[in-house]
């Protein structure tokens, strides 16, 4: 990712930030069901903290999951990923009672970058519909050089105005912090896996392409 407008150094701390961010509430959540658990002097009570301590743990191993492909190394320079298991880590991280996820990209490796892509691009679609609804994954194309296209539909679904300037990852499109600098890493994918990555309405549902 040579000739990026921002240092190494600097985007590596905003992205360690993000994924901090995204562990603090599942993993408090483990803490705060332990204590409850300490202090509890009836079943009902330490039923209750037992089933927040299992159901916080699998959230935050399931971000964990998320977050080392999505923005790990994943593998030596060169390597693939099957996109069968990039489809298991996402239904694990994105799904849930008001979200799901429609998964239509054929079951074959994809370069490790691509599939980093395509997971940020999850990512992004999916805080376009915080009231939950569903995401659909398609391809554009096939094969190495296969683009993704991701549709988010649910009730209000909209996208902040500085996701496409950062999507873009130019220089200055948007100030960089550690809410920011996800898009605009997905965008720097982009970028190295020679597509461009944008964000756009059609009709009532977000759509956010790579191709």
């Amino acid at each position: 990712m040579s000739g990026s407008p921002i240092e190494s150094l600097d985007l590596a701390a905003l992205l360690c930030s993000r994924v901090c961010h995204d562990l603090i509430s599942p993993v408090g959540a483990i803490v705060n069901g332990l204590e409850v658990l300490e202090e509890a002097k009836d079943e009902e009570t330490k039923t209750f903290a037992l089933d927040l301590i299992r159901k916080s743990a699998n959230t935050a191993s399931a971000k964990l999951q998320f977050c080392r492909i999505a923005f790990g190394a994943a593998g030596s320079a060169g390597a693939q990923i099957d996109l069968g298991d990039a489809q298991t880590i996402a239904r694990g991280f994105l799904e849930d009672d008001k979200t799901k996820l429609a998964w239509n990209l054929p079951r074959e490796l994809l370069a490790k970058n691509r599939v980093k892509l395509l997971l940020n691009m999850l990512l992004i679609a999916g805080q376009t519909i915080p009231r939950g609804g569903q995401l659909k994954v398609d391809p554009i194309g096939s094969g190495a050089t296969m683009g993704i296209k991701i549709s988010a539909s649910g009730a209000n679904a909209k996208f902040l105005p500085g996701v496409p300037a950062l999507l873009a990852a130019e220089a200055g499109a948007e100030p960089l912090d550690a809410h920011r600098i996800q898009p605009f890493y997905a965008g720097m994918l982009a970028k190295a896996c020679g597509l461009k990555a944008t964000i756009a309405m059609d009709g009532d549902a977000v759509v956010v392409t790579a191709q």
